[in-house]
């Protein structure tokens, strides 16, 4: 297929200085953190947490129990889709690094992570309303997802992609509070306990656009399961100090943000339906405005519909029909 779609990878340091960039979705997980009166507290708080829950699961030849350090990049991908030099901020993405404080050795870990998507934001806030406003009953239409999961695959198989990763990405989101987790008989030694749902959800059929397979993962000592997005085989495609840095990671992210399912009191059980009106949690000392995310994503997604969607519209038509 003829394209002159072209990708610009940029990485900034997720450290205690970090400020969120212009291009930037404000609903991200890591920009909501860093911001505010408390946000160096936020961010050091948060990267003690990944720190720690990394250690805890690499315990083995960690004595002391602080052999590993993880450093994070956030990766923003931009898009131009007509070769002229005018970019798109299209995808974020979180760039896990490995640092082994007992030999000095610094390994890349798993990219993905976080995922942020301006053009899902246009997807799930404002077509699937548009496309039911004034229905009587839910329901979505046969393209959605399309477009954004073909110029995933385009950028997963995009030079630009090879150039900055060894490895495919896999990204680790929170499970979803309107299905019900079956515990199975499969255990991963890092990944933990395997979990069945009852039924496929609207995020899994957009992700499958996207060409990833998912599987449900209860680390040890996790309260909840994880959804675990990828290509492949997570779990022989991975090394486990790999799998760490991305549990560690958003297990963090998901205390902070999911505090009623993953910093529950109570560990899931044989079955398991996630509550986000569950009392019986802990809340962690760093700030986190959900409310504003939720809001802002309505306004991120108008912001594609006119700068993105509409402006290209054709090209991005022709793109959809013809990218296998």
């Amino acid at each position: 297929m003829n394209t002159d779609f072209s990708f610009t990878i940029n990485s900034v340091q997720f450290n205690e200085d970090y400020r969120p960039s212009d291009n930037t979705r404000i609903t991200t997980n890591f920009a909501n953190l860093a911001r505010g009166q408390r946000r160096k507290e936020n961010l050091r708080d948060a990267l003690s947490m990944i720190n720690n829950r990394f250690n805890a699961l690499a315990s083995w030849d960690n004595e002391s129990g602080d052999r590993y350090a993880v450093e994070l990049e956030i990766v923003s991908v931009d898009i131009d889709v007509e070769g002229n030099g005018n970019t798109f901020p299209t995808i974020e993405i979180l760039q896990t690094n490995i640092i082994d404080k007992k030999t000095g050795k610094r390994t890349q870990g798993i990219v993905g992570n976080n995922f942020s998507s301006y053009v899902r934001d246009y997807d799930f806030s404002v077509r699937l309303s548009n496309h039911n406003r004034g229905q009587s009953s839910f329901s979505v239409p046969t393209d959605f997802g399309d477009l954004h999961g073909k110029l995933f695959k385009y950028f997963v198989n995009s030079e630009a992609y090879k150039a900055h990763f060894s490895k495919l990405p896999v990204i680790c989101l929170s499970v979803s509070d309107n299905k019900t987790y079956r515990r199975t008989e499969n255990q991963h030694p890092v990944l933990g306990v395997e979990y069945q749902p009852n039924e496929s959800s609207l995020t899994e059929q957009y992700f499958k656009k996207m060409g990833l397979n998912v599987r449900y993962f209860m680390p040890p000592n996790s309260a909840a399961p994880f959804a675990f997005y990828f290509f492949g085989d997570l779990l022989n495609d991975y090394t486990n100090l790999e799998l760490i840095s991305t549990i560690a990671t958003m297990e963090t992210f998901q205390k902070i943000y999911r505090p009623e399912i993953y910093n529950a009191n109570a560990q899931a059980g044989l079955s398991y339906k996630p509550n986000l009106k569950n009392s019986d949690h802990s809340v962690t000392r760093i700030v986190y405005d959900r409310e504003e995310r939720t809001h802002l994503a309505v306004e991120q997604g108008k912001f594609v519909e006119e700068n993105f969607i509409k402006p290209y519209q054709h090209k991005l038509a022709q793109f959809t029909a013809s990218y296998a």
